[in-house]
């Protein structure tokens, strides 16, 4: 039986979501399948925007990356196609995981962001996860947006630091 490729580019997209128990950057989504070149840029942004149309997807912003999620929806549509991905493909997916989780965790464990507040001035959210259990979140109101910007910048990599070092003043 032959098939729309965009759905097929779709059912790729989902099984990726589904084989995770974390969300996914839609960058690395892109990532993989990109190098696998199963698809071009503008193909693959298609599918992903029409599973969310869909409510197979949701996406949530955090600060300039879009984090990805399969829905009910989307693995009930998975369940019921998954056949239609070749088991070469899935095998590669499922090895790029095996090799890769670690990396694609830690990617998402550490996050920020900032919004404005009702007084005028900006929160700068900062988290840092294991798994799914927060280990610290931070809020901190700040005056100005490039205040709040530069913090979110500097948590990436100093998050370790400060995490370390609000622990022993608290323990």
């Amino acid at each position: 039986m032959n098939q729309d490729p965009l759905t097929l580019y779709k059912l790729i997209v989902l099984y990726m979501l589904n084989r995770v128990t974390f969300p996914l950057t839609k960058a690395q989504v892109c990532d993989f399948i990109l190098e696998k070149e199963y698809t071009n840029f503008m193909t693959l942004q298609q599918a992903i925007s029409e599973l969310m149309d869909a409510d197979m997807l949701y996406a949530r912003s955090i600060r300039n990356r879009t984090h990805l999620e399969i829905t009910e929806s989307g693995r009930e549509t998975l369940d019921f196609f998954h056949n239609r991905i070749s088991s070469t493909i899935k095998t590669e997916i499922d090895n790029y995981f095996l090799d890769n989780e670690f990396e694609l965790k830690s990617e998402l464990s550490v996050y920020s962001t900032y919004y404005p507040t009702s007084n005028g001035e900006y929160s700068a959210e900062l988290v840092v996860k294991e798994k799914e259990v927060e280990l610290i979140n931070l809020k901190l109101s700040v005056p100005a947006k490039e205040l709040a910007v530069s913090i979110c910048d500097k948590w990436e990599s100093k998050h370790e630091d400060i995490y370390k070092y609000v622990i022993e003043k608290l323990f």
